[in-house]
């Protein structure tokens, strides 16, 4: 498809969109944040008066040469200037990512050493007991009170109703469509395209639009193009005729506009982690470190992972039996079915399910592989006649997939992965697929928590790409928590 087709006459530069416009997208921002430190505030009052009724009961506190009526309220005055200090409301971090929560643990660990060394070395006797347990109630709060707070803004910036950052994407026409998609694939991180500047060479003597983004101008009126519009962040891709000389003018001429200028590189798909800046030579260098797929980490992974199988199992045997005995009391066959997947490094292995269909399943599934509901290699339908009773019901649940702890406990799986395949699915695997096979295959992974079922196959090789390359043990719990919202809510499970 060639750049004169994806450009359309449009009758409007720029038609309202109904967005909110930059000053109350900054009001909106300004608001989040109030309520955050209105939040936050409450949550350590609390915090710290579980700390002394932990501590000290209906006792009066004795030893410290400073009453605790005015430690309790200091130590919640330091702890919010802490959070300030280290970037917890910065609009940058909020709302996205893994970043907010980890500021959010530093400042409340480096205030409580801050403490406990002062306290120490000033000798005022505050009480140990009474700040190990505000700290430890008061961390925990803050780190759950965040998530729901995301939670919700999510929710409002799907519904086009929260604070979204209202986008003006620079580059060539190509990269502009990549980035718009990219950005529209997770509207809940809050960047709202509003408009498209090109290359003067492309841009015909009538307004355009490119896609269904409407094309404001060219890379001679940047900054106008954004006032216009009502943008506030100027997100710049790849093109030839942005020169770095021509991106620094950008940058000057953007100052003092309050529009934040962001530039997205051609690199897609690697974690923070991954990723490091080096200046050199005037040059902000991006230094990406390779994929991790052995060494410590792994190995520490796999013990993590055989721990808490040996420890799930232990404690699920008797639902294990009672789900056992449910599906034998549904339906003619066995209660456990075994069927050969593909694992790390293509070694095939047999995966444990409870039997969830009829007993000859794979004999009726030619008959039904016109009636596929996926695209892709894999084979999806959301009534299928195969399904038994109880076969739903444990599908619906995901409970058919808990006797895969026991390939846990063999090495041949890991609690998280990406999703096991099967040998006719990795025979006709072609290009990057094959990468999925490098890490060992998941209980539940990104494809779980992302849609299951729902998501194209597009999708699902793409969320499986990005934890061969960006896994991390951080990560591996954050999904393992998502899987149990993902389960309660049963989206895509059929």
């Amino acid at each position: 498809m060639t750049s004169a087709t994806l450009l359309t006459p449009a009758r409007t530069p720029a038609p309202p969109d109904g967005s909110p416009s930059g000053p109350v997208a900054r009001a909106d921002e300004r608001a989040y944040v109030r309520v955050l430190v209105v939040l936050d505030a409450s949550i350590l009052t609390v915090a710290v008066l579980i700390g002394y009724v932990a501590r000290f009961g209906e006792d009066v506190p004795t030893g410290s040469r400073i009453p605790y009526v005015l430690v309790a309220p200091g130590v919640v005055l330091a702890w919010l200037v802490s959070l300030k200090a280290l970037g917890c409301y910065d609009d940058r971090v909020l709302g996205y990512g893994a970043d907010e929560y980890r500021r959010v643990s530093a400042a409340s660990l480096r205030l409580a050493g801050g403490v406990a060394i002062a306290g120490y070395v000033a000798d005022v006797g505050i009480s140990r007991g009474f700040l190990a347990v505000s700290f430890a109630v008061g961390t925990l709060g803050l780190e759950v009170a965040r998530f729901a707070a995301r939670k919700r803004l999510h929710r409002a910036r799907s519904r086009g109703a929260g604070w979204s950052r209202r986008v003006l994407v620079v580059g060539d026409t190509a990269h502009v469509l990549e980035l718009v998609h990219t950005l529209r694939r997770e509207p809940y991180a809050g960047y709202h395209v509003v408009g498209a500047c090109i290359p003067d060479a492309l841009l015909a003597p009538v307004a355009q639009r490119l896609g269904d983004v409407p094309v404001v101008g060219s890379f001679r009126g940047i900054p106008e193009a954004a006032t216009a519009i009502g943008a506030d962040t100027v997100a710049v891709t790849a093109s030839g005729e942005l020169t770095a000389t021509r991106l620094r003018r950008l940058g000057w001429q953007l100052e003092g506009t309050g529009i934040d200028l962001v530039v997205a590189p051609a690199l897609t798909d690697v974690a923070g982690p991954r990723i490091h800046t080096r200046p050199v030579a005037g040059l902000p260098l991006i230094h990406v470190e390779a994929p991790e797929f052995r060494g410590v980490r792994k190995l520490v992974k796999g013990l993590v992972d055989r721990s808490a199988a040996a420890l799930a199992v232990a404690l699920l045997l008797p639902v294990l039996a009672l789900i056992a005995l449910a599906i034998r009391l549904d339906s003619r066959g066995p209660a456990l079915f075994r069927q050969v997947r593909v694992g790390q490094g293509g070694r095939e292995f047999g995966v444990f399910k409870f039997r969830t269909m009829v007993v000859n399943a794979d004999v009726l599934l030619a008959e039904l592989t016109a009636r596929n509901e996926t695209d892709g290699l894999m084979f999806k339908m959301r009534d299928d006649p195969r399904v038994t009773r109880i076969g739903r019901l444990l599908r619906k649940w995901s409970l058919d997939e808990l006797p895969q702890l026991v390939n846990v406990l063999l090495g041949q799986m890991s609690l998280v992965g990406p999703r096991p395949p099967l040998p006719a699915e990795v025979a006709r695997y072609e290009g990057d697929v094959a990468r999925r096979l490098l890490v060992k295959p998941g209980m539940t992974g990104l494809w779980q928590v992302s849609g299951r079922s729902d998501l194209s196959w597009e999708d699902g090789i793409r969320l499986d790409l990005y934890y061969v390359e960006n896994w991390s043990l951080a990560a591996d719990l954050t999904i393992l928590w998502k899987t149990f919202g993902a389960v309660l809510r049963s989206r895509g499970a059929y």
